[in-house]
């Protein structure tokens, strides 16, 4: 059974919404303007990349991502050679980006239950924040992994549903402070 890991930049009021530049979100950029950079921040990140066997996307990110994420082969090289789904049910193979390696559209969440079972390293969910809110409330999430933000942003795409279901208790599994602000943490889901 494979690991499900969503991977998020999220606000102190729990946005997901265009950590980097997005020209229709206002606060668009948001992890990286106004803020201390902070290298050491970003560890989490290199090591997700070394520790997944795969990524999971909704359409949307993938659609922003597979243009992008080729040619950024010194930051993105294991997730650039990695297999990619997409959870879909409009997209086509046809819309598939052929340079960005293997890529299989699933149509369910039945379908990512089934890639679940699979044996094999962790799945990474990026961005996607309707597909992560989706999974969560299937109960499919297995890990959440959090570099929070010192913002509160207001408007924007939320990483909670607002869906009315039995609460679920997380265990903190790692957790670090950041001179700038930001909080790593790291929860299992309980079941």
């Amino acid at each position: 059974m494979r690991t499900l890991i969503y991977t998020a930049f999220v606000s102190l009021d729990g946005v997901v919404q265009a950590p980097g530049p997005e020209d229709d979100y206002r606060n668009g950029g948001w992890t990286f303007q106004g803020i201390d950079f902070q290298e050491d921040v970003y560890e989490l990140k290199a090591r997700e990349q070394e520790e997944a066997g795969a990524l999971l996307l909704g359409r949307v990110s993938y659609q922003a991502f597979a243009p992008v994420w080729p040619s950024m082969t010194d930051e993105f090289p294991r997730y650039n050679a990695m297999p990619k789904y997409v959870v879909s049910t409009t997209l086509e193979e046809g819309d598939l980006v052929t340079d960005w390696g293997e890529t299989t559209i699933l149509r369910s969440f039945d379908d990512v239950a089934g890639l679940k079972r699979t044996d094999g390293a962790p799945i990474s969910v990026h961005g996607s924040a309707s597909l992560a809110r989706g999974l969560a409330d299937a109960g499919l999430l297995d890990r959440y992994h959090l570099l929070v933000f010192p913002w509160v942003l207001g408007a924007g795409k939320r990483m909670w549903s607002e869906t009315d279901k039995d609460r679920q208790r997380l265990e903190l599994v790692e957790s670090q402070s950041y001179a700038n602000g930001v909080q790593k943490l790291c929860y299992d889901v309980v079941r």
